[in-house]
């Protein structure tokens, strides 16, 4: 079995030094878990010398001038090329997309593909900068930091950049790895708290401590090829969602306050579901796809339905809106629904007024006009529909986010895509369509 293991070397960097303003600082939470014993551990992790601290990227600029220069990772051959055009492939050959995913506050998304990874800004919309690799270079897990210059990377492809049971922790300042977490199966996905690091495997998920790579969890879950996992990122206060060990059940963990709640949320498996920053509540889709419902985390009450449709669907992403005003569900059907929900930020049910012609009244999810049936007819036809609705094209894959400006989604697809649109929250309707680019076009940098 293995066992945790560290080097001895300088502090692993800190997550929120005092000594940058401009890093969005978070109070580190208690220790939750008690250290787990050393025949259970099912990772490694280690550290490489001088790490530099972190530090926020600005979002008006991209990356000027040459990256910094390689420093050999002495767990790999590969290096970092000094810029995208002396790589050994043609910048102009075309990418094959991994990875795409937002960073925590929906301001900035990531793309891992066959050749690195790039970072987007998405308001206004500009590549940040991009980082290709001389060989292999499949990324297939990119995980930001907020706007940091630390990132968690996985390999993927055919032709990985790391192993894929690798959660490589990549410095941009050195341009090379610092820490690595080793496992003995593939890494689904990482998610990156100030304070912590989490690794999600097929059937098993790590919860280390960011500033020294310390093992506080371990939890098992049932098949989760996803790698579904979400966390809160209020300062203090951390939850996780993750499958629990039965087909359409959710495990809420509360680190805080040490309890364990487990959601019965769908009789069919688990598609899909997103969380509040806050961690309080919980929107969640199964494989069938036709209905999204909203949990209060604390106890697990079940807030609100909506419907997308009656026909089965594929849900890609769910988002939930800094208000908690508004969910947005993304599907293989092509179109991306707007919902309106009837919570607030503390989980409690309001009855929103129904009337349209005040300004400051937002849009009801419409229910059927056969609603006057309810308890007698199929909860069909009791169901709350969305408000607004963007059409893309069937069959694809997109993910979705409210933007910084009011009333905005951005919609990034694995064709390259990227949208940004607006919904009127009083009558709802058609989207409209604000901008949009190619993000995979090699004159993405501008």
């Amino acid at each position: 079995m293995e066992t945790l293991s560290a080097f001895s070397s300088p502090p692993w960097p800190n997550p929120n030094p005092n000594s940058n303003p401009n890093f969005l600082s978070s109070r580190h939470p208690d220790d939750e878990q008690s250290e787990p014993q050393s025949d259970a551990l099912d990772a490694i992790s280690s550290w490489s010398l001088d790490p530099q601290e972190h530090t926020d990227y600005p979002v008006s600029n991209s990356n000027s001038g040459p990256a910094p220069s390689p420093i050999p990772n002495h767990n790999f051959n590969s290096t970092l090329s000094s810029s995208p055009e002396s790589v050994s492939v043609s910048p102009w050959a075309p990418l094959s997309l991994y990875h795409l995913s937002f960073n925590q506050d929906f301001g900035c998304f990531a793309t891992g593909t066959d050749r690195g990874f790039r970072i987007y800004n998405c308001d206004p919309f500009r590549e940040i900068f991009r980082r290709d690799f001389d060989r292999g270079g499949g990324i297939g897990v990119v995980e930001m930091l907020f706007r940091c210059n630390i990132l968690a990377l996985v390999g993927g492809g055919p032709d990985p950049q790391y192993p894929p049971s690798k959660v490589m922790i990549w410095d941009d300042h050195q341009s090379r790895c610092i820490g690595e977490l080793s496992f003995r199966s593939d890494v689904r996905s990482v998610k990156l708290r100030r304070d912590r690091i989490i690794a999600v495997l097929e059937q098993k998920i790590f919860v280390y401590n960011f500033a020294d790579l310390k093992l506080l969890h371990q939890i098992e879950t049932i098949a989760n090829p996803k790698g579904l996992c979400e966390v809160s990122q209020v300062a203090g206060s951390l939850v996780l969602v993750c499958p629990g060990l039965q087909k359409g059940q959710v495990r809420v963990e509360h680190y805080a306050s040490k309890r364990t709640k487990f959601i019965m949320a769908h009789d069919s498996r688990i598609a899909c579901f997103a969380l509040s920053q806050d961690g309080q509540l919980l929107a969640t889709a199964s494989t069938k796809g036709t209905l999204v419902r909203i949990f209060n985390t604390a106890d697990g009450t079940l807030l609100q339905e909506v419907r997308r449709g009656a026909d089965r669907a594929e849900i890609y992403s769910l988002a939930l809106s800094s208000s908690a005003q508004w969910l947005a569900v993304s599907s293989d059907k092509g179109t991306v629904h707007i919902f309106s929900l009837k919570v607030n930020s503390g989980s409690v049910v309001i009855d929103k007024p129904r009337g349209s012609s005040d300004p400051n009244h937002s849009a009801s999810s419409p229910s059927s006009s056969l609603s006057f049936f309810k308890g007698v007819l199929p909860k069909y036809f009791n169901s709350e529909w969305s408000v607004a609705q963007f059409r893309l094209l069937e069959g694809l894959q997109y993910m979705v986010a409210f933007g910084h400006q009011k009333n905005t989604v951005v919609i990034l697809g694995m064709d390259g895509s990227f949208y940004r649109c607006q919904f009127d929250p009083v009558n709802g309707g058609e989207m409209t369509q604000l901008e949009y680019h190619n993000f995979l076009k090699p004159e993405a940098p501008f």
